[in-house]
């Protein structure tokens, strides 16, 4: 369903599934023009959670290379109006940063979201998972942490 008459659409669950097409679709060069047309939609909280998924997608399969930096940029550009997304944004670069072992702080970690905290006591990083063990946000939190800790993965 092409773009331009999804936003003709009164339904926004049309409207929401159109958008997560389209964007899974995107060319790398009309990504940021795509995320700003969704964004303009009236149902903000809709468009919001579109572009949400869409950034989470992309970066998961973006942080490890060095395409992510690009990317990024370009994303925050995009969704400087919408702090929620800007904010993931800035989140996932914290989680590449650690994933990554580059030097990072481990304040901005604590006060980060309950998103990046799990996400983060699930990783490979020992020195973030044990200071989530010890002071992540949540008992959830610094349970996954331990488990993480007492587990190692094998990759």
């Amino acid at each position: 369903m092409n773009v331009h008459h999804v936003l003709q659409s009164p339904d926004e669950h049309v409207r929401f599934e159109a958008y997560l097409e389209n964007l899974g679709y995107v060319a790398d060069a009309s990504e940021v023009d795509l995320v700003n047309r969704v964004l303009a939609d009236p149902d903000l909280t809709m468009a919001r959670s579109a572009v949400l998924r869409h950034l989470d997608r992309r970066a998961a399969g973006l942080y490890l290379g060095s395409a992510y930096e690009g990317w990024a940029r370009a994303m925050t550009h995009a969704t400087i109006d919408h702090p929620f997304l800007a904010q993931r944004l800035r989140e996932w670069s914290l989680f590449r940063t650690i994933t990554l072992k580059l030097p990072w702080q481990p304040e901005n970690l604590l006060a980060s979201s309950n998103w990046l905290q799990l996400k983060t006591a699930a990783g490979t990083n020992t020195e973030a998972m044990q200071i989530l063990a010890e002071a992540g946000r949540t008992k959830r939190i610094r349970n996954a942490a331990r488990i993480s800790l007492n587990h190692p993965s094998e990759s």
